[in-house]
């Protein structure tokens, strides 16, 4: 007497269906991954190249043992619905056509707009300031490197000018361009980034131990890179700079070995990890175009403190600018949060 296969028996407390039933919609689900999955290597192996019709997700059929779209009752699916939900990797970008323009071994036009004879001369100006800019920054770490440490910190100074000059070149001449901005980027970090932390190096020898002058000089280095990729990427404030600017910090550690602060060099030290620190700070700072806004009698201590003594009044300029930067944040989160508190 032939054995009766066996079958689940369905209970009344379960509600899914029993048996092949419930095993039939695992398999339609097999079924449409199936699919999704053989289209997706048939595109790899340029549209199906080298693959059996019979494995292709259009020609599946129900014979040998074989389960096909149609033995369940599912609809054959087009291609353009296949990749609606085809699974895609989030480490691989969507694929979209290159432009003719942007086609490998095109050029991309460094300057945007009309190219004209003229646009290129002012746009070859420009560049050729940042280029001196980096140029500079090159020679003061030679200078520096020869115990020349003084004219290290004049090219410094020269590297400040040269930077103001192509930005303010390029907006008044119109030919800014993205391929300037990342030029100036790439200078500001030779001459501020690793010129300026090289010549305090040379200046703090002999002053401190060898470890504490690579330290200072390494934070310098450090907060630029970080300083510079952060202005890249935020949105600019047209009143206020995040943080001290690059360009300044550098300008006050040239001038700083050029006057010779008659200060010890621990707190020579110290100061410079400040500055470094002030770099990468939130805090807004004021640009030079408000500070020459200023009311006149405002500049008119300075001036005379200059006069009187050049080093300390430097040291008290460079201190309240620092000091201005928690000072306009902190008045900012209370006209922010003021009328909260208020409530």
């Amino acid at each position: 007497m032939p054995r009766t296969p066996w079958r689940r028996r369905r209970t009344t407390d379960s509600p899914r269906p029993a048996g092949r039933r419930w095993a039939g919609q695992l398999r339609r689900g097999g079924t449409f991954a199936r699919q999704v999955l053989l289209v997706r290597v048939g595109r790899r192996n340029q549209e199906s190249d080298g693959v059996p019709d019979e494995m292709l997700p259009e020609r599946f059929h129900h014979s040998g043992g074989r389960w096909s779209a149609d033995s369940y009752r599912v609809d054959r699916l087009t291609e353009a619905e296949i990749e609606a939900v085809m699974p895609v990797s989030p480490a691989v970008g969507s694929v979209s056509p290159v432009p003719e323009e942007t086609a490998p071994g095109a050029t991309i036009p460094l300057l945007p707009g009309e190219r004209t004879v003229a646009r290129r001369i002012k746009f070859a100006v420009v560049n050729a300031c940042t280029v001196a800019s980096l140029m500079l920054g090159l020679f003061a770490i030679f200078l520096a490197m020869h115990g020349n440490v003084r004219m290290a910190a004049a090219c410094l100074i020269a590297c400040v000018v040269f930077d103001g000059l192509d930005g303010a070149l390029a907006r008044k001449l119109g030919v800014a361009s993205p391929f300037g901005a990342q030029m100036d980027s790439l200078a500001d970090m030779c001459s501020f980034g690793l010129a300026a932390p090289v010549v305090v190096y040379a200046s703090l020898a002999g002053s401190v131990s060898t470890a504490a002058a690579a330290v200072a000089a390494a934070l310098v280095a450090a907060c630029a890179a970080i300083r510079l990729a952060r202005f890249n990427v935020s949105p600019k404030d047209g009143r206020f700079f995040c943080g001290v600017p690059t360009t300044m910090a550098a300008a006050v550690l040239a001038i700083t070995v050029l006057i010779g602060l008659p200060v010890p060099g621990k707190a020579v030290v110290a100061g410079v990890g400040l500055l470094a620190f002030a770099m990468v700070s939130s805090f807004p700072y004021a640009k030079l175009a408000r500070l020459i806004k200023l009311p006149p009698w405002l500049w008119l201590a300075p001036v005379i403190g200059a006069l009187v003594d050049i080093r300390l009044t430097f040291a008290l300029v460079v201190v309240g600018y620092l000091v201005s930067g928690p000072l306009l944040w902190l008045r900012q989160r209370a006209t922010v949060h003021g009328p909260g508190r208020a409530a």
